[in-house]
């Protein structure tokens, strides 16, 4: 069975479920379908249009979705608004029920998962046409987990909503019949979790075929469950009071508003479940060593994104491979490179994320022993034992003399996201020059606009304007963030010692790849050579938690869920307000390096949640709005 007619392969004309919603659905046609599962081709092609909705990561979480312009990750042109951005307006106030949003959630994901519970019922093996039963019941696993998933993704982003599992519409239904209101979020949830876990029982957690890679396992099961329930159990849905009586139509409050330690272990359970099972089975985070035999962050950081499982990389836990995988890293890169090679110039990234990203010594720039220096350029060019030459273009060379020290003796995973006035361009076999109009500022909408280039998942040889591109693995999730999620998940789950050790054991795995200093809880100086000190309570592990994973998932779509399940954007003022960079109309060193408001951020409680669509509203009287959008 070749992964590329199973994943990739079209479907036409053997469902024409047509523009389905919660309240739509077309008749089926009982012969076709008949017909559909008596074939091998057609079997393989239906689940392939179920699987179609699985995210791309590249264009999806950033522009179709937008969740990487909703956090403070990534931030485009404002001004791209007026031609493939229109989820800029959520972040700058125009962000109503009338709103229309690109992800289409509501519209798309109730008839994958309908295709999905269809095939589930009507599958059965072929023996004559090489479809035997071990087959199918892979099949028929793969499709439950996926209509958990897409239902996971509503939710997630909707809160509770109309909610049937396994529920097939016939063809003889009655419009009161599709007319259900919303089901309490923690009532889907437990149903979700129980859909996933039985479904990654049925799936091997690496297949063996090539050709297989790319069709769900046991790990992608378990990723995406672990991520669930670690939401669930987080501030915005456990224990929260902001939604107190916000009820559906039979009076059923939605939300449950008293706090439970038990999804806290619960979560931590899921995540650990996951990476036994991941590491049993070979998956462990990506690295490269230096000439000196140790681990070298530069480069491990920089080819992660660009080195396929096949070989090597893995850390990758649920892989993209449709076909417009690789549209979607290009997309992603062109907005990044500049007009002088094609791109758009102007995908940054905040000035926040810039100030979060540790010293090379493991510290906070806050820190009073991090060294940290803001203002003035270094003397000399800083070497460290790295195979990496997107510093300067030489080998081991991180940054050149009169580079601004707000960049210098920073962290490596700094200087492989951030682009900055001054840092190595390496397509261009030169250094990046941001002033007003200079090289790489024509102080247009296609201009970093507040000085910043985002340089993570970016090839450093990726040419648009000759479409010359490195072929890389996309992917949705890795190993490296799920060790951060069971790290933030058994400390909270238990107020003891041992759970802190452990939740600093794994964050201290992605420190050691990162070439930062690992932290402890026992007393060491502060000018200790391989640990830094952690007080032994759970608030500092949980700071210490959420500063790493600011850092070392920056850009890749997580940062969003964060904040909301954290529900702490109030208390980010780049979310809130004033978003600050480096003044793109300077055309001076006294004039570009000054931190200065490139555009202004609106926030209000409702954003925490998706608003139903308002023809939805109207459509469905069982419906009741997300909470503070009436």
């Amino acid at each position: 069975m070749k992964l590329r007619k199973y994943i990739v392969a079209s479907l036409i004309g053997l469902a024409p479920l047509g523009s389905c919603t919660y309240l739509d659905k077309e008749p089926d046609t009982e012969i076709d379908i008949n017909m559909v599962f008596e074939n091998k081709e057609k079997v393989e092609s239906w689940l392939a249009n179920v699987y179609s909705r699985i995210p791309n990561p590249g264009n999806d979480w950033l522009n179709k979705y937008g969740w990487e312009v909703f956090a403070d990750d990534l931030t485009p042109s404002k001004r791209w608004q007026q031609w493939d951005w229109p989820n800029i307006t959520k972040i700058t106030g125009e962000w109503t029920p009338n709103t229309q949003w690109a992800g289409s959630f509501w519209d798309d994901l109730p008839r994958k998962i309908r295709q999905a519970y269809i095939f589930i019922e009507r599958v059965h093996a072929l023996p004559d046409a090489d479809l035997p039963q071990k087959e199918v019941d892979y099949m028929k696993a793969e499709a439950r987990f996926l209509a958990a998933y897409y239902w996971w993704q509503l939710v997630e982003t909707y809160g509770p909503i109309p909610f049937r599992p396994n529920y097939i519409a016939p063809t003889d239904f009655t419009l009161s019949d599709l007319m259900v209101g919303q089901r309490p979020f923690d009532e889907i949830i437990n149903h979700l979790d129980n859909e996933m876990l039985e479904a990654s029982k049925q799936l091997a957690p690496v297949w063996q075929s090539v050709e297989k890679y790319g069709r769900i396992t046991s790990v992608m099961c378990l990723t995406v469950r672990a991520k669930m329930l670690l939401f669930a159990a987080s501030p915005l849905v456990n224990g929260n009071d902001w939604y107190i009586g916000h009820k559906n139509k039979e009076g059923e409050e939605l939300f449950n508003s008293t706090y439970s330690q038990l999804k806290w272990v619960k979560a931590a359970e899921a995540c650990k479940l996951l990476l036994d099972e991941a590491e049993r089975a070979g998956y462990r985070l990506y690295v490269e060593y230096n000439d000196e035999g140790e681990i070298d962050p530069f480069t491990s950081l920089e080819n992660l994104w660009f080195t396929k499982f096949q070989d090597g990389n893995k850390e990758i836990l649920f892989p993209f491979t449709k076909e417009d995988a690789y549209s979607s890293y290009q997309f992603y890169t062109n907005k990044v490179v500049t007009k002088e090679y094609g791109g758009g110039n102007g995908l940054g990234v905040y000035q926040g994320l810039v100030d979060a990203f540790f010293m090379k010594n493991g510290l906070p720039i806050q820190d009073d022993n991090s060294g940290y220096v803001e203002e003035g350029f270094s003397t000399q060019k800083e070497t460290r034992v790295t195979a990496w030459v997107g510093g300067t273009g030489q080998k081991g060379e991180v940054t050149a003399a009169s580079t601004y020290n707000m960049y210098c003796n920073r962290e490596p995973r700094f200087y492989t996201a951030v682009s900055y006035n001054g840092s190595w361009y390496a397509l261009a076999g030169r250094k990046f020059a941001f002033f007003k109009n200079q090289k790489d500022n024509d102080y247009t909408h296609d201009a970093p606009q507040n000085g910043y280039l985002v340089r993570k998942k970016i090839y450093p040889q990726d040419n648009p304007k000759n479409k010359s591109y490195k072929w890389r693995q996309v992917f949705l999730y890795r190993l490296s963030a799920s060790y951060l999620d069971y790290a933030e998940a058994i400390n909270e789950a238990h107020d003891d010692n041992a759970s802190r050790e452990e939740a600093l054991k794994y964050i201290n795995k992605v420190r050691e790849r990162a070439g930062v200093r690992q932290y402890t809880l026992s007393a060491v100086p502060a000018n200790d050579a391989k640990y830094i000190h952690v007080n032994d309570d759970q608030a500092s592990v949980r700071a210490a938690v959420r500063m790493e994973r600011r850092v070392e998932l920056c850009c890749e779509g997580t940062r969003w869920s964060d904040i909301r399940r954290w529900k702490i954007a109030e208390s980010l003022p780049e979310m809130t307000g004033d978003d600050y960079g480096m003044n793109f109309g300077g055309t001076n060193n006294a004039e570009f390096y000054k931190r200065t408001v490139f555009q202004t951020r609106v926030w209000k409680k409702a954003m925490y949640w998706f608003p139903i669509y308002i023809d939805e509203i109207n459509k469905n009287p069982n419906l009741v709005q997300a909470p503070f959008w009436n």
